[in-house]
């Protein structure tokens, strides 16, 4: 991923920021230029809760090239309490266990790196909400 890229998707990968249409109240993410529920094209930023459930999953058995130390690893949908699902990886916890319907929480985590000496990605990760 290019540099001006990862620096444009810096709300939706470090703040979770989604847009709000200003007419109807509908939230997007990642943010849109037209409401996909009024057609309005005014949005404000919402700060979302990324606190949810686990809507579903799939556990990653055969990784792909250089994600293969992670392997066996979890992705799913998690349903947050704003009403959006959003696709993460599931960490911290044995994947054997998850059921669908467990609380998690999105956490920032480091993703991927450029090489030994490149820019390092960081992105929201899913772990288990254990209310703390």
């Amino acid at each position: 991923m290019e540099v001006a890229k990862h620096w444009r998707e810096t709300p939706e990968r470090y703040r979770l920021e989604a847009g709000k249409c200003s007419k109807c109240g509908k939230i997007s993410f990642p943010g849109r230029l037209i409401c996909p529920e009024c057609g309005y094209r005014e949005f404000v930023i919402h700060k979302l809760s990324g606190k949810g459930k686990l809507d579903t999953f799939t556990i990653i058995r055969t990784a792909p090239s250089g994600f293969e130390d992670l392997a066996p690893y979890a992705v799913g949908i998690v349903e947050l309490e704003d009403g959006i699902k959003i696709l993460g990886q599931i960490t911290d916890c044995d994947p054997e266990t998850l059921k669908t319907g467990d609380k998690l929480v999105a956490k920032f985590r480091r993703i991927n790196e450029d090489g030994k000496t490149g820019m390092i990605y960081y992105a929201y990760k899913f772990v288990p909400d254990v209310g703390i």
